[in-house]
């Protein structure tokens, strides 16, 4: 598991190296992305809680994601700009981060007929099926949302 001084000296050294001195880092609270580019802002933030759940080459990645954002800029999203300077970095993932997310923190647990689980967030506003059971919207599959 990464710790989070050393995700600050890793993010701290690629912002030096890659961008100006306007641009500065910070941990967020986000539960479920691991990286954000905020160009108002000139920040690049990781989850803290995804990066004590992620181990070090998957932080590491997350950092060179989000600067190769602050380079290509902020219409470029994940488009063929963003990719090559994504790729001049190293970087060697996708467009989503795909690794653990801090589920035991989500206040709402969705289960289906199934017995597939589902957590959120933010509460359910409006009826919701199973996604594993069906790929369309089945009432036959609902899940039943309970608050932790």
């Amino acid at each position: 598991m990464a710790e989070l001084p050393r995700v600050r000296t890793w993010a701290d050294a690629l912002i030096r190296l890659h961008l100006d001195d306007s641009w500065s880092f910070a941990f967020d609270n986000a539960k479920t992305r691991a990286g954000l580019c905020n160009f108002t802002a000139k920040r690049i933030s990781v989850s803290r809680y995804i990066a004590q759940r992620s181990d070090d080459d998957e932080i590491h990645q997350v950092l060179l994601h989000e600067v190769a954002h602050a380079i290509a800029g902020p219409r470029a999203g994940h488009g063929p700009r963003w990719k090559s300077v994504a790729d001049e970095l190293g970087y060697e993932g996708g467009r989503t981060h795909d690794g653990p997310v801090p589920n035991e923190l989500a206040p709402w647990v969705g289960h289906c007929p199934n017995g597939h689980v589902s957590y959120r967030y933010r509460r359910p506003t409006r009826p919701t099926s199973c996604g594993v059971c069906s790929r369309r919207f089945d009432p036959e599959l609902r899940i039943t949302w309970t608050r932790r």
